[in-house]
C-alpha cells in the first residue's frame, strides 16, 4: 500500500483485522471494483504469486460468491467463497468468507466507503478469528497486498498481469 495506508490493527483479542485506505477514485467506482466479477479477476491476484481462473458473484442480500484460482509457485488450486449480508451501494459491502485453505472456518469480511476530498475511505473489517489467531495474521498480511492491488487498478489501471486495464 502507499503513504495514504494507515498501518492495519489486529485486535486485542484477535478475533478482527482492520485497515483502511485513501483511493484517489469516488465511492461508486471503489464499490464497482469490489463487486463487478471481470474487474476483480484483473485486478485480485499477483502475478508469481496467485491468478484467478473464474469469479462468480450475485451481488444482492443472501446472493453467492466464489472466486476459484491456481497458485503461481505450484500450481495449487484454490477457492474462496461467501454470501454477500448487506449490499448497499456505493458505501457498504459485507460477506462470508471462506476458504478452501482454512478448513472450516467461516468469517466475515465488511467494506465501509465513505467520500474523502479527492477520492475514498476504504474501510476493511475482516472478523471471525477468535478461534484462529494464526489465521487472522495470515489474512491480515493478504489484506494488506490485496488494498494495495485494488488501489493500483483503480487509481493507475494497473492488472495482475502488469499491463494497464481496458477503460471501465
Amino acid at each position: 500500500m502507499n503513504a495514504n495506508a494507515i498501518p492495519p490493527v489486529v485486535s486485542p483479542d484477535q478475533d478482527a483485522i482492520s485497515l483502511e485506505v485513501q483511493i484517489a477514485a469516488p465511492p461508486d467506482r471503489v464499490f464497482q471494483a469490489l463487486t463487478d466479477p471481470n474487474q476483480l479477476m484483473q485486478w485480485w491476484g499477483q502475478k508469481g504469486l496467485y491468478h484467478h481462473t473464474k469469479w462468480t458473484a450475485d451481488v444482492r442480500p443472501g446472493g453467492e460468491w466464489r472466486s476459484e484460482g491456481v497458485g503461481d509457485a505450484d500450481g495449487s488450486p484454490y477457492h474462496v467463497s461467501g454470501e454477500y449480508l448487506e449490499v448497499d451501494p456505493p458505501q457498504r459491502l459485507v460477506y462470508t468468507w471462506k476458504a478452501s485453505w482454512s478448513g472450516s472456518l467461516k468469517t466475515v469480511v465488511s467494506f465501509d466507503l465513505a467520500p474523502l476530498s479527492g477520492g475514498t475511505l476504504v474501510q476493511l473489517r475482516h472478523s471471525g478469528f477468535a478461534a484462529a489467531p494464526a489465521a487472522a495474521k495470515d489474512h491480515y498480511q493478504g489484506w494488506v497486498r490485496v488494498l494495495g492491488w485494488m488501489q493500483a487498478f483503480v487509481e493507475k489501471g494497473l492488472t495482475v498481469s502488469g499491463r494497464p486495464a481496458p477503460a471501465q
